[in-house]
């Protein structure tokens, strides 16, 4: 797929933050996108980035990225693409402002993923639904909102997906141990994490309820009906660092044999123009053979952490069959899910303003 002429300016709301670093990470010397703005909140206004983020990645901060002075996230001028890692108690309004401004808005946040003009995106699952924003000009006029889905949804969807358009996927039971990442900057207190296990992170259970049947549901009309499924699922915080290993039962609509249920996983890909954006993994899921796998310390980096790896298919005395998923919660869950969402945009012609190569 060819990229746009020149790299098109993108602004990053909420950089300062876990998610925010993932993406100024990933921007640096992406071939379609610059990183051109960075925003915070009131407190970081004026300051220079490199000054201001607490850099937490395992790369260098970019010079570029760090020479960049951070500006307010409510401002009148966005560029035509914003990436957004701001958190949910703020993000909703902003974002809609943001979108009435004209720019595209590509958000992390839960604010707008459930609203019914707003398309849930996993791009090799559903990348149909992003016809829906078209109905968002009666809120935003030229802007648009997409979203990712939360780091569990996207890894559990994932998983998912290949076993229901093969066989139907009925009931799922899910039991997630989450990583610390996840909670963000500063994060979950040393002393509650080490030795531990957290039982509760807030509001995710709600999530992996709901999200999961919106991905996997047909776009009708003006919006989408999801799929008819029940879910289970109780969310817990455990002392690693990166990854989401999700315990899961399914009962499906029709037989399957484990062959079938790994063929499924591996022959699993995407549209054609989605395969070939460049933050799209060769093979969206990977079954791992092996009595320990998948495992995140091992396996959460695969294919540059945009994978979601599967292991451990086993029978289930309850359901059909119970297996386990790990995806890495910052950047296929968060920060790189959202620039594949992105690329898709630009691909499909969403970006207001934007003349695409192959436009004459």
């Amino acid at each position: 797929m060819s990229p746009p002429h020149t790299p098109l300016p993108v602004a990053v709301l909420g950089a300062t933050g876990s998610v925010g670093q993932r993406l100024v990470a990933l921007l640096d010397g992406h071939p379609w996108f610059r990183l051109a703005r960075v925003m915070a909140s009131p407190a970081s206004v004026g300051q220079l980035y490199g000054e201001r983020a607490r850099w937490l990645q395992t790369t260098p901060l970019p010079d570029d990225a760090a020479a960049l002075t951070l500006e307010s996230c409510e401002v009148d001028d966005p560029p035509a693409l914003v990436l957004s890692a701001l958190g949910s108690d703020v993000a909703g309004p902003i974002e809609a402002r943001l979108a009435r401004a004209g720019a595209l808005v590509v958000s992390n946040a839960a604010s707008h993923r459930l609203d019914d003009d707003v398309p849930l995106l996993v791009p090799e699952i559903n990348g149909e639904h992003i016809a829906l924003a078209d109905i968002q000009s009666q809120r935003f006029g030229s802007g648009r909102i997409l979203t990712n889905p939360n780091c569990s949804s996207i890894g559990l969807s994932m998983a998912l997906a290949p076993l229901h358009r093969a066989f139907g996927v009925e009931r799922v039971h899910v039991v997630t141990l989450q990583a610390l990442s996840g909670a963000g900057v500063p994060g979950v207190p040393a002393m509650a994490a080490l030795d531990n296990v957290i039982p509760h992170v807030a509001g995710e259970e709600d999530k992996l309820l709901n999200e999961p049947a919106k991905i996997l549901g047909q776009l009708q009309g003006h919006g989408i009906s999801p799929a008819q499924l029940t879910i289970s699922a109780q969310c817990t915080r455990v002392s690693v660092s990166d990854g989401h290993t999700l315990c899961v039962s399914v009962g499906l609509g029709q037989p399957a044999s484990a062959a079938e249920l790994r063929a499924a996983w591996t022959g699993f890909r995407g549209p054609a123009d989605v395969a070939a954006l460049p933050s799209a993994p060769p093979q969206p899921v990977l079954y791992l053979d092996g009595d320990d796998a998948p495992q995140p310390r091992l396996h959460r980096d695969l294919s540059g952490g945009m994978a979601v790896t599967v292991g451990q298919l086993r029978p289930c005395p309850l359901m059909h069959w119970r297996f386990v998923t790990l995806s890495h919660n910052t950047l296929r869950g968060a920060a790189g899910g959202a620039l594949l969402t992105a690329e898709l945009a630009v691909a499909r012609g969403l970006v207001p303003g934007f003349r695409r190569p192959t436009d004459s």
